[in-house]
């Protein structure tokens, strides 16, 4: 960890912020003036890379290994937070997370099992144990989940990710009904298509599909995301709880209408 921080920044637990979409929330937090701590389950030199980000920003960060699915390692990874910052986080992202691709009829046990345990256990551990740290150092915060379109529609070929993100929904909603009295809020932020490394090389025409249905005509990017997050990680969303804002361009809103928008009824 560094040491170059302003004390008067804020502190972000990111999970999952080796790659993907919390990389980019966790570099993005940094450059604007929050520091951050990141859990990482394999990638180590994605997380290396990423803390020399955060650090080049001019903002602490930390890394340790932590598989957010076993509570052990949550809670030991929230203590090295605390011991680091010697605080509680102001915000968590909750963005760990896995899929594993397969029909319902050839899902295999294994398969369901990691999804469920990375993406919903994991949620509720790193809740739990953070949650607790806030009201120990009576701090409040914010706690964000990062959902999917699977928080609303079920998507084929992912019943055990639809699934977790589905009680993501709900654990959201509950947890924010007993963290309120402690001035903790809880939050989900659900994305449609976001176009990262990722998405572009498992589909080249990612951007093109995803933006082709989308009402706004485009496909998003992690800074969409991120203008979400910070939102509900600050004060200016400080009566703001138990919600689910969609950062997809009305891609879920959207109904399956069989007629072309210009449509008009004849009489």
């Amino acid at each position: 960890m560094t040491t170059n921080s302003n004390s008067t920044s804020k502190l972000a637990i990111v999970t999952g912020g080796s790659s993907g979409i919390g990389r980019e929330l966790a570099v993005l937090l940094a450059k604007n003036g929050w520091d951050v701590a990141v859990t990482f389950a394999g990638n180590e030199a994605g997380a290396i890379e990423v803390v020399e980000e955060i650090t080049n920003s001019g903002q602490q960060g930390f890394y340790a290994r932590c598989d957010v699915g076993y509570s052990n390692q949550v809670n030991a990874f929230v203590q090295q937070v605390e011991q680091a910052y010697s605080r509680a986080p102001d915000m968590l992202v909750n963005n760990a997370g896995c899929q594993t691709w397969a029909p319902f009829l050839d899902l295999k046990e294994d398969d369901w099992d990691k999804v469920i345990r990375t993406n919903l256990k994991g949620c509720f551990l790193m809740t739990q144990s953070v949650a607790r740290l806030m009201v120990k150092h009576n701090t409040g915060g914010a706690i964000v989940n990062i959902g999917s379109g699977c928080n609303k529609e079920p998507f084929p070929n992912l019943v055990d990710y639809t699934a977790s993100k589905g009680g993501m929904e709900m654990l959201t909603r509950s947890a924010a009904i007993e963290l309120g009295r402690y001035g903790i809020r809880v939050n989900c932020v659900a994305p449609g298509g976001i176009e990262i490394e990722r998405t572009r090389r498992e589909s080249p025409e990612y951007a093109k599909t995803w933006g082709g249905i989308a009402p706004l005509g485009r496909v998003g990017f992690p800074v969409d995301i991120y203008n979400a997050v910070e939102f509900l990680g600050k004060e200016t969303s400080s009566f703001v709880t138990g919600q689910t804002l969609w950062v997809d361009g009305g891609v879920f809103t959207s109904p399956n209408w069989p007629y072309d928008l210009n449509y008009v009824a004849k009489d």
